[in-house]
């Protein structure tokens, strides 16, 4: 049988708190930086079980996910392999707490969001905020 080299599918989570803010998270492994909470889906786990699991293991949060915004695949958003990331809204009260692979995890306003973030992380957020603004989601 052929070797599949296949993508591995990942979530995201924007995690919106009270105030305008979102929760990112401060990665402790290569790449560091800011980052959204996710990561990687175990075998055998539905994307919005994957998506509450890596919000609750590097936020300390519990998270209602509202919608599913957007899945992300250019094989060059993570330098480490070819991943297609399944990004999610969440809702959340109470304040984040680093954990698992996040060094930290911190809110910020929608006018103070770190310029250089991990991944696509950046392209996300910025994709985010014009839907939120006018309600069009980013075009295939």
């Amino acid at each position: 049988m052929p070797e599949y080299r296949n993508p591995k599918p990942t979530v995201d989570c924007i995690i919106e708190l009270s105030g305008e803010r979102i929760v990112l998270i401060r990665r402790a492994n290569p790449p560091v930086g800011w980052a959204l909470p996710g990561g990687f889906v175990d075998e055998g786990e539905p994307l919005d079980k994957a998506a509450i699991r890596e919000a609750k293991e590097e936020t300390g949060l519990d998270v209602e996910l509202t919608e599913q915004f957007f899945s992300y695949s250019d094989p060059a958003r993570d330098p480490r392999l070819h991943t297609i990331s399944t990004v999610f809204i969440a809702k959340a009260t109470g304040e984040p707490v680093g954990a698992d692979d996040a060094a930290e995890a911190k809110t910020f306003t929608v006018d103070a969001l770190p310029k250089d973030l991990c991944f696509d992380h950046g392209t996300i957020l910025s994709d985010y905020l014009t839907y939120k603004r006018t309600g069009k989601r980013r075009k295939l």
